[in-house]
């Protein structure tokens, strides 16, 4: 048993947090939401007051937020235990990761965020990509493996960021050619269901249409990751592209292409919602 002390626990957060416990962890919990810490005391784990209170004694940290600003707030707000094992699975600038990693040096500090969606994370079948120290990387691996199915050491602090941002970024085009497809079988006159059946099934074949080609040709969006989540994963990938000095023109217009999303107002339902600003531009809503 490992004592664990976990901070974030929405729609991602909550079913690792619980996956822990299962595993036979001793996991303290903190999130603003009080459902999400009553949940985890119905999962066996125990609720904390304060994320200080959560890290208070704790051999390994999680944390599990929405962006960078949440994450800066945590290290600024809380003290460590010398030799903690952080591992921030949040999404966010890989040159915040460096310069956490850079700030907490008594800390051993890794940046793993993570794909899969609420599925995988209900399922523990996430991918993980991993920056940061490799010995840290195999005492981390333990707690990973509770939670994930892919478990990948990319590199140094921030490598794993850089990772996510690649994921993004292919997760965003992918889904609006998916949805490009679904607009020109429909107008066409053409099932879409029997179209995508046969794509899924060759050199076309790819994950989004294996989970959500029919509930995209039903329009149901329910979120399992948020179009306003998935802007802000485009501009991390946009700052990554910068950063590197590189041109990314796909990577570009797959960013305006979610920021029209969230503009239209469908910030707070699933990517896959990205069909509704492709029927929009082809007059097909």
């Amino acid at each position: 048993m490992t004592r664990i002390g976990f901070i974030g626990l929405g729609i991602m957060g909550s079913p690792m947090a619980a996956h822990l416990v299962a595993a036979g962890h001793d996991v303290t919990g903190f999130d603003l939401s009080s459902a999400s810490l009553e949940k985890l005391v119905s999962d066996g784990g125990k609720a904390a007051a304060s994320a200080q209170e959560a890290v208070s004694g704790a051999e390994v940290v999680i944390t599990m937020l929405p962006n960078h600003p949440q994450v800066e707030a945590v290290i600024d707000e809380v003290t460590f235990d010398d030799g903690t094992l952080l591992i921030d699975m949040s999404t966010i600038r890989p040159s915040t990761s460096i310069e956490i990693a850079r700030k907490l040096s008594n800390v051993r500090v890794l940046d793993a965020p993570v794909s899969g969606g609420q599925t995988g994370a209900v399922q523990a079948s996430l991918s993980i990509m991993v920056g940061g120290n490799e010995a840290d990387f195999a005492a981390a691996r333990p707690f990973l493996e509770v939670v994930g199915r892919t478990i990948v050491h990319v590199g140094p602090h921030g490598a794993g960021q850089v990772v996510k941002a690649a994921n993004q970024l292919m997760v965003g085009g992918v889904y609006a050619l998916v949805a490009e497809s679904i607009v020109l079988l429909e107008a066409s006159g053409v099932d879409p269901k029997a179209g995508l059946d046969v794509l899924a099934g060759g050199l076309a074949a790819n994950r989004i249409l294996d989970l959500k080609r029919e509930s995209m040709i039903a329009r149901e969006f329910q979120p399992g990751f948020r179009i306003d989540l998935h802007h802000k994963d485009m501009g991390i990938a946009l700052d990554a592209a910068r950063a590197a000095d590189v041109a990314l023109p796909v990577t570009n217009q797959i960013a305006a292409l979610v920021a029209a999303a969230r503009a239209q107002g469908y910030g707070s339902l699933d990517h896959s919602a990205l069909l509704k600003v492709i029927e929009n531009f082809a007059g097909r809503a």
